[in-house]
């Protein structure tokens, strides 16, 4: 990663995060009142080969700001950002699931801020008292496997309530919510859309055709699309990759509505370096990250996306908000620890 934003710092308290046999961030742990001008820390979840993409781009449109990063998944990150709090090690979150963000122990800890460009991203997608903004995320989708459909002469499926069909019975993998983020957006998009008592009943019902509960949000789209199974509850992302890659399958977005996760960035209160920290936060909505997000993410927040072609092909449209469910985002985070806990009780096999 020679050439992009400075990953790697040898200072007392550094943290290391490694994963695939690369090193993928080294963390400055600065003390109160000894930031360095120009320099900041950003804890983000993005994916290793996004997260490498943004920054390179950044640090030639802001390269007088120097950027450690420490990556880590969802709910590691949020343990690591609870666990600091009298004492945060960061400027910026950035990337990062809205329903962790929304925890009122995390919300306590940032700073309203309003970067410049905010005015390009819909209200549903940022914090109405400017505590965060998202400019990208992830949503739902069915993977179908057009050879076995054809082969078994089974109906293209287009809805949540086509999924409980009989003739789909044994046909369905999913993800499970207790491990996937995938699989709990599902989960709490039915919950809300029809409501918990009918939502709970008819994830029973759903439960009658699914054979397997999977780990992975994106494995069910993978062995849909090799053939083990005729659908995949999974992610588009991996469903437009998958299509891309010439595997026979059809992405479906349920015509109730995509349940989806977006991915928030905020303003730490305790930055010691906040006007270098606001460069970046403002960076996250120009012009040239928003072509980066466009390369890599099924959701671009940002008003007046050219949806690319590949997406387009793949069933995307080219104004995603018309797709997605409204999803109450301090409620899927509220309840969360509930609805896994009653998942698990009634399905998990």
């Amino acid at each position: 990663m020679a050439g992009m934003t400075r990953m790697m710092t040898t200072t007392r308290n550094r943290a290391l995060r490694v994963g695939a046999g690369l090193v993928l961030a080294a963390l400055v742990a600065a003390l109160p009142g000894t930031a360095d001008a120009g320099k900041i820390t950003v804890y983000t979840s993005y994916e290793e080969d996004e997260l490498a993409s943004f920054l390179e781009a950044m640090k030639k449109d802001v390269p007088d700001v120097e950027v450690d990063v420490l990556r880590l998944s969802t709910g590691d990150l949020k343990a690591r950002i609870l666990a600091e709090a009298s004492n945060p090690k960061h400027d910026v979150i950035w990337g990062w699931a809205a329903t962790s963000m929304v925890d009122p122990r995390i919300l306590a800890m940032i700073e309203p801020y309003t970067p410049a460009g905010i005015e390009k991203v819909p209200e549903r997608f940022r914090d109405k008292d400017g505590r965060w903004f998202a400019t990208t995320g992830y949503m739902g989708a069915f993977c179908v496997n057009n050879e076995i459909m054809a082969k078994e002469g089974l109906p293209m499926p287009s809805s949540w309530q086509d999924l409980i069909k009989p003739e789909y019975k044994g046909k369905l993998v999913m993800p499970n919510p207790a491990s996937s983020g995938t699989g709990y957006l599902h989960i709490a998009s039915i919950l809300q859309m029809m409501g918990e008592e009918k939502g709970w009943a008819y994830l029973d019902e759903l439960d009658k055709n699914i054979d397997q509960y999977i780990k992975s949000g994106s494995k069910p789209c993978n062995v849909a699309s090799a053939g083990e199974f005729a659908i995949g509850l999974s992610f588009a992302l991996r469903a437009i990759k998958n299509i891309d890659e010439g595997y026979p399958i059809t992405m479906v977005i349920p015509s109730e509505g995509a349940g989806h996760e977006l991915e928030a960035n905020a303003l730490m209160a305790s930055s010691q370096n906040k006007e270098d920290a606001k460069k970046f936060l403002d960076w996250t909505l120009s012009k040239s990250a928003e072509e980066q997000y466009n390369k890599w993410k099924s959701i671009v927040t940002m008003q007046g996306r050219t949806m690319p072609e590949k997406f387009k092909k793949a069933g995307l449209p080219d104004d995603i908000s018309t797709v997605l469910f409204e999803m109450d985002y301090a409620w899927a985070a509220a309840n969360q620890e509930r609805i896994v806990a009653e998942w698990q009780r009634r399905y998990e096999k």
